[in-house]
């Protein structure tokens, strides 16, 4: 089967990078699907491990942890699903990726693919969505209503996380949201997905909440530039918030969120796969509520990038894009060539 894989862990630009090979085609175990992959979409978990992730010695590592394909095997243990089901999943961190014609997915973090979604409208969704479920709503806790009112603030907002994450929140409960952008584009694209408020992520969140008649929030989803950020969102923060995040920080004290009692959430999208815990099959349900969602028009897809067919070349395209931290929405690939 064709796929695109690398050796040696490298940043852009080096003489070794992502290349068009051909693999074996997997076999299914137990739990397994085998996956004929239609479209994919890339993340920054993608740039992230080729840039520190070497292959096994004489092997090749392939990425891609987003995708939406049709079932053409199952493993002996399989009963969600059959052969000929479209589904859509993001993977696991622990296996080869979509970056291939066929991949091998366990079917308790799959799920049959929206009807009303194309593959590369679909494929956009799989890893944010399950990231920005979790961190809403098995992280802070958000509960659908609340007796008084509450505030939501998205740090760094316009990316693939963010952007699925506002039309969650804004669908899913009763929360005033709040976004941060940088950019104009990004702004209008925020307000465009539902937000309420979009305030600059450059300046003091404080004063610019105040400025909205809003003396603090109770919950802070940071999506990135958390060790940046830490300071301006302790102080927009109320006294009892809930503090989720999702990046890598390299400097982060503690300390700042003692006085307030602030809570802190990790949430790491790969935990359920990677420890196979009793509640794995937890993202199956997710994805087939986020394929509801999406067939009754409660959400909208993602993609704002469309990068052509499945090839070393446009993915390298798509990871330069994301390494530029210029991307908004999803970068999506459709189709292998003959």
């Amino acid at each position: 089967m064709k796929a695109i894989g690398y050796q040696q862990a490298h940043a852009l630009g080096a003489e070794q990078t992502l290349t068009d090979i051909e693999l074996p085609m997997p076999t299914p175990a137990a739990h397994d699907l085998l996956v004929q992959v239609n479209a994919i979409s890339i993340n920054p978990v993608d740039t992230k491990i080729r840039s520190n992730a070497s292959a096994e010695a004489n092997s090749y590592k392939v990425l891609g942890w987003d995708a939406v394909g049709v079932v053409t095997a199952v493993g002996s243990e399989v009963s969600l699903f059959e052969v000929g089901d479209r589904v859509w999943y993001a993977g696991d961190l622990t296996r080869p990726g979509s970056n291939a014609e066929f991949q091998l997915v366990d079917e308790r973090i799959a799920a049959k693919a929206p009807n009303t979604f194309s593959d590369a409208e679909a494929a956009a969704l799989p890893l944010t969505a399950l990231t920005a479920w979790e961190l809403l709503f098995d992280r802070l806790q958000l509960p659908a209503e609340h007796a008084t009112l509450q505030y939501l603030l998205i740090v760094g907002a316009a990316g693939g996380v963010g952007s699925i994450m506002v039309q969650l929140a804004k669908t899913l409960t009763d929360v005033t949201v709040i976004a941060t952008a940088g950019r104009d584009a990004s702004k209008q694209w925020l307000t465009e997905l539902g937000a309420d408020y979009v305030i600059d992520h450059h300046q003091d969140f404080a004063p610019q909440l105040s400025a909205l008649g809003i003396d603090g929030v109770q919950y802070v989803a940071s999506l990135n530039n958390t060790d940046d950020h830490i300071e301006r969102i302790v102080a927009a923060l109320k006294p009892q918030g809930k503090l989720g995040l999702i990046d890598d920080p390299q400097v982060f004290d503690l300390k700042l969120l003692k006085r307030k009692s602030l809570s802190l959430h990790w949430e790491f999208m790969y935990t359920r796969s990677m420890f196979s815990t009793e509640d794995m099959q937890r993202q199956h349900d997710i994805l087939t509520e986020m394929a509801s969602l999406a067939d009754n028009g409660k959400i909208r897809t993602t993609a704002t990038e469309r990068f052509g067919s499945i090839n070393a070349a446009n993915i390298l395209r798509a990871h330069e894009l994301l390494e530029s931290h210029q991307a908004r929405g999803k970068i999506v690939l459709s189709g292998f060539e003959d």
